[in-house]
C-alpha cells in the first residue's frame, strides 16, 4: 500500500469521480455513510478511515491504492515490469536502447510522482551513462536517484550511493570514492542496518579503489567480509560481481588459482544472467591473472575476448581500459609496435577526468616502450605525465614503480640530483601504502 495523499487531495479525487460517474452524495454515500459525511470528505476537512475509503473505492469501482494514492496498482505493475525489461536491454549489451527505455518510464513516473519507479529508472539511466563513459551524466543521473530516496533507508539509497562512488572512481577521484563508500559502510553497521546484499554491494565496489590507492589490506579485509556475506545475498548478479572484484585482492596476494577459481564463479553466474558487460569484465580480470602468472597467450585471447565483447556494446571506456591491458601483455610478447599503437589509439578516450589509472597506465607503457627504442626524451614525457595523473588520482599503489622507472632514466642520463628527488618521491608513496589518504577504517558488520 502507498503513503496515502492529504485529505484535501483525496476529497478532490473522490468528488471528481463521483461526478463523472454521475452519483449523488446520498449514492456515493449510502448504505454505510451519510451525504453529510460525504460533502464533509469532498471538502477535505475530514480523513477517511481504511474502511471509508474501501467502501468509496468499491461504490466508485477503482482499486483502494488508486483513490487513497492516485497511483493505479495496475500502472506500478506495468511500469516495473518495464523496468526489468529495460535492465535486461542493457544486460545483453544494446545500451542506447536501455537508455532509450529508462528515459520514457522516467517521464512517466514522473508525471504519476511515483519515486521509487523515478529513482529506479535514474540509476538505469545512471549505469547506461557508466557504460558508454560520459561520467558527469551518469553521475548526475544517481545524485537525483538519491534525492528521489531521499527519506528511505539507507539500504533502499546504496545502489545510487554506489553508483556515484563508482562515477567517481572511474573520473580518477579514488580518495572521495572510498569516503562515500566507507560512509555508508560506517552507517549500516554502527546503525545496525546489516542488509546483506546493500553491504555485499559497497565492500565489492571498494575493493578496486582500495587497490589503486595501495591500500591492499583494506582491500583483502573488504574481499573477506563480502565473501562471508556473499551466502545472505539473495541476488546472484551482485555475487557474481563480488567474486569478480575479490578475484584483484587474490591476485595480489599472489593466490592466483583461487582468482581464477573465483572469476570462474562469476562468469557461469552472468552466463546463466545473460549479462554480457559484467562477462566481458570477467574475461577482462582473467585476461589479467593469466598476464601475472606468465600465461601470456592465454592472457591475451581472455583480453581480445572482452574487447571485442565491451567494443561491441560501444563501452568506450571500459574497452580503452582493457585495450591498456591487451598492449602490456602484446609488449610483453614481444610485439611493441602493435603495443604502441594501440596505446595511441586508447588515449584519445582516456583522459585526468576519464579512466585517470588507465591513461597514466598507457604513458608508463609507452614510456618504457620509447625508452627500450633509446627515445630518452619521449619516454622521460610519458612518465612525467603517467605520474601527474597518478598524483592528482591518489593511486599510490603504483605510484612507487613510475618513480623508480622516471629515477633510473633520469640517472641514466647524468641528472643525479632528479633523480633522488623522483626516487623520494617514491620512498614517500611506498612507506605505508594507502595510509596518508584513508582515514580510520569503518566500523564492520557482524560476521
Amino acid at each position: 500500500m502507498g503513503e496515502r495523499d492529504d485529505p484535501g487531495v483525496i476529497g478532490r479525487r473522490v468528488q471528481r469521480l463521483r461526478v463523472e460517474q454521475g452519483l449523488t452524495q446520498r449514492q456515493l454515500a449510502e448504505p454505510a455513510y451519510t451525504p453529510a459525511y460525504i460533502s464533509t470528505l469532498e471538502s477535505g476537512r475530514v480523513r477517511p478511515s481504511d474502511d471509508a475509503l474501501r467502501h468509496l473505492a468499491d461504490r466508485l469501482g477503482v482499486a483502494f491504492d488508486e483513490l487513497a494514492t492516485g497511483h493505479s496498482a495496475r500502472l506500478v505493475t506495468e511500469l516495473r515490469l518495464r523496468l526489468t525489461d529495460a535492465q535486461r536491454t542493457l544486460a545483453v549489451g544494446e545500451t542506447e536502447a536501455a537508455a532509450g527505455q529508462y528515459a520514457e518510464l522516467l517521464a512517466e513516473a514522473e508525471t504519476h510522482g511515483l519515486a521509487p519507479e523515478q529513482s529506479a529508472a535514474l540509476l538505469g539511466l545512471g549505469e547506461c551513462a557508466l557504460e558508454t563513459g560520459e561520467l558527469v551524466a551518469g553521475r548526475q543521473y544517481f545524485e537525483r536517484a538519491e534525492e528521489c530516496l531521499a527519506g528511505a533507508p539507507l539500504p533502499a539509497r546504496v545502489p545510487a550511493l554506489r553508483g556515484r562512488a563508482v562515477a567517481h572512481y572511474l573520473a580518477g577521484e579514488l580518495r572521495y570514492a572510498v569516503y562515500l563508500l566507507e560512509t555508508a559502510l560506517d552507517e549500516l553497521n554502527r546503525g545496525g542496518l546489516h542488509d546483506p546484499d546493500a553491504l555485499l554491494l559497497l565492500y565489492a565496489s571498494a575493493i578496486g579503489p582500495y587497490m589503486d590507492m595501495g591500500a591492499h589490506a583494506r582491500a583483502a579485509q573488504a574481499a573477506e567480509f563480502a565473501l562471508a556475506l556473499a551466502p545472505q545475498s539473495g541476488d546472484p548478479a551482485l555475487v557474481a560481481r563480488m567474486h569478480r572484484s575479490v578475484a584483484r585482492t587474490l591476485v595480489a596476494e599472489g593466490r592466483l588459482a583461487e582468482a581464477d577459481a573465483s572469476l570462474a564463479k562469476a562468469a557461469e553466474l552472468y552466463r546463466g544472467l545473460q549479462i554480457r558487460t559484467e562477462l566481458a569484465n570477467c574475461h577482462w580480470m582473467r585476461g589479467y591473472v593469466y598476464a601475472q602468472d606468465g600465461r601470456l597467450e592465454r592472457a591475451e585471447a581472455e583480453l581480445r575476448e572482452a574487447l571485442g565483447m565491451l567494443s561491441a556494446k560501444r563501452a568506450a571506456l571500459y574497452s580503452s581500459q582493457v585495450a591498456v591491458e591487451l598492449a602490456d601483455v602484446l609488449h610483453r610478447r614481444g610485439r611493441s609496435d602493435e603495443a604502441a599503437a594501440l596505446l595511441h589509439d586508447v588515449l584519445g578516450h582516456l583522459s585526468s577526468e576519464r579512466g585517470a589509472v588507465h591513461s597514466a597506465a598507457a604513458h608508463r607503457l609507452l614510456g618504457i616502450i620509447a625508452e627500450d627504442a633509446r627515445r630518452t626524451e619521449d619516454a622521460e614525457e610519458h612518465y612525467v605525465r603517467a605520474l601527474s595523473l597518478l598524483e592528482r588520482a591518489g593511486a599510490a599503489g603504483d605510484l612507487a614503480d613510475l618513480c623508480r622507472l622516471l629515477g633510473d632514466l633520469l640517472r641514466r642520463t647524468g641528472r643525479v640530483e632528479a633523480a633522488l628527488d623522483a626516487y623520494r618521491t617514491g620512498l614517500g608513496h611506498r612507506t605505508a601504502p594507502g595510509t596518508t589518504t584513508l582515514g580510520p577504517a569503518p566500523a564492520q558488520p557482524p560476521l
